[in-house]
């Protein structure tokens, strides 16, 4: 849990840039398929998350929604983790639930930034969640 909760704060920090806002490619969330093979990464995601949102930019609301975000998604991923439900809770619920609270606090248009959430979740989930989800498989299935 704690390793996978640092380098979830970690990866956020080292590509802050494009971690935070409504148009962002947060890398660490790549991570958010690992409860699929880990439940223990469940917890892990959570407190990387809600670590990285405490240092980030938008204050309380992103760490406890954010947060709840990314807990939701976790146990939803480990719950189907034999579906293609796992691979698209992470992306669709902070899609349109990060939108939802950027838009009802900072006033940040929620359709535009529904797509480019959701198409950075894509990218970290699909691009990179997934081969680093096959490396770790095919490490497992070794003597």
């Amino acid at each position: 849990m704690g390793i996978i909760a640092g380098l979830y704060v970690a990866v956020t920090f080292l590509l802050s840039a494009i971690s935070f806002g409504p148009v962002q490619v947060r890398v660490s969330e790549a991570l958010t398929l690992l409860p699929i093979i880990y439940p223990e990464a469940i917890i892990g995601l959570f407190l990387g998350c809600f670590l990285a949102n405490l240092l980030g930019p938008w204050g309380a609301i992103d760490i406890i929604f954010g947060s709840l975000i990314t807990l939701v998604a976790a146990m939803i991923t480990y719950r189907f983790r034999h579906s293609i439900i796992a691979y698209l809770s992470p992306i669709l619920l902070n899609a349109f639930f990060v939108s939802l609270y950027l838009y009802a606090f900072f006033r940040i248009p929620y359709w535009p930034t529904v797509l480019t959430i959701g198409l950075g979740q894509s990218i970290a989930v699909l691009a990179l969640g997934v081969p680093l989800l096959r490396l770790l498989k095919a490490r497992q299935t070794r003597p």
